[in-house]
C-alpha cells in the first residue's frame, strides 16, 4: 500500500509539472511623456523665496526606475514680467527657485523648454483662510471608538473658496488629500478632520490647508478619487489619461502630465495626547 501512495505521488507531481507553462504578455509602451511637478505653495507668514519644480517622464509598465529629466529650461513669470528662474541640481531633475516673489492673486505663467518642445500653464494664486485651532476627540469615527483631530478655520464670506487638505500621518508613513468647497459653510466656521482610524497616543501629524484655484480642485478631486476605494474596480474600464493644466505648445500632441498650482498654505503639527 505504501508503495502505491508513493507511486501516485511521484506520478501526480510529474503530471502538474508537466502542465506548467509560461505565458509571455506582449504589453504595449506608449512613448514617453514630460511629467511635471510644479506646485508652489506659499506657507503663511514666510517669505516663500525657496521654490522647487521637478520634472520626469514616463516610463514602461514594468520599469523600476522613474527617468528624471535633466538640462531644461524652466522659469516662472508673473504679470509684471518678472522672471523667476529655476536651476536644476545636475542631473537630478529637481529645479529650484530661491527669489520667488509670492503675491496673492498675482497670475504666474510656468515655461519648460526640454528636447525642442515647449510647454506652458498659467495659474492665480488662491489663499487661503489661517488654521485658527486643532481639537482631538477620543471619541470619534464611525465606531465612536476612534481618535480623530479636527483642524478649524474661518471661511471668507462672499467669494467662492476652494481648498486641499494634507494630512501626513507621520509614524504611520501615510499621507491623506481630500478637496472641499465652501459652497454649504461658505462666511462660517469649518473644519477639515483626519481619515484614520489607526491614530495612537504619541503619533504625530503635519496638518496643511491649500487655497486652490477651482480647476485645480476639480482636477484634484478626480485624482484623489481614483485613487482611493472608489477607483479601479475589477469590472471598471481605465479611465482615460487626466490632463492638467500644462500644455505643449510646440506640439499639442505630445502632451504632458501633471499640474501647475500656485497656493497660499498654513500647516500644523500635532501630537495625539
Amino acid at each position: 500500500m505504501k508503495k502505491l501512495i508513493i507511486l501516485f505521488l511521484v506520478i501526480s507531481s510529474f503530471f502538474f509539472t508537466s502542465c506548467e507553462e509560461v505565458i509571455q504578455v506582449d504589453t504595449i509602451t506608449a512613448p514617453p511623456r514630460l511629467a511635471v511637478e510644479a506646485a508652489i505653495n506659499w506657507q503663511k507668514g514666510s517669505d516663500g523665496n525657496i521654490q522647487t519644480i521637478k520634472l520626469s517622464s514616463t516610463a514602461g509598465y514594468f520599469e523600476s526606475k522613474i527617468p528624471v529629466v535633466s538640462g531644461a529650461v524652466v522659469y516662472i513669470k508673473n504679470s509684471s514680467n518678472t522672471v523667476f528662474n529655476f536651476i536644476e541640481t545636475p542631473k537630478t531633475g529637481i529645479y529650484t527657485c530661491s527669489d520667488f516673489i509670492p503675491v496673492i492673486n498675482e497670475t504666474y505663467t510656468l515655461t519648460i523648454t526640454t528636447n525642442g518642445q515647449t510647454y506652458t500653464a498659467t495659474e492665480t494664486m488662491r489663499s487661503v483662510a489661517p488654521i485658527t485651532k486643532l481639537i482631538q476627540n477620543d471619541k470619534g469615527g464611525f465606531t465612536g471608538k476612534n481618535i480623530e483631530v479636527k483642524a478649524y478655520y474661518n471661511d471668507p464670506a462672499d467669494e467662492d473658496n476652494y481648498y486641499m487638505y494634507r494630512y501626513e500621518y507621520k509614524n504611520l508613513k501615510k499621507t491623506d488629500l481630500y478637496t472641499s468647497e465652501d459652497l454649504f459653510f461658505n462666511g462660517n466656521e469649518f473644519f477639515s478632520v483626519t481619515q484614520n482610524d489607526s491614530l495612537k497616543v504619541g503619533n504625530k501629524i503635519n496638518i496643511t490647508h491649500l487655497g486652490i484655484s477651482k480647476s485645480y480642485f476639480n482636477y484634484m478631486s478626480i485624482i484623489i478619487s481614483l485613487a482611493g476605494d472608489n477607483g479601479g474596480g475589477p469590472f471598471q474600464s481605465p479611465p482615460s489619461t487626466i490632463r492638467g493644466n500644462v500644455v505643449n505648445t510646440t506640439n499639442p500632441e505630445n502632451y504632458p502630465l501633471g499640474y501647475f498650482s500656485v497656493s497660499e498654505i498654513d500647516a500644523k503639527e500635532y501630537t495625539i495626547q
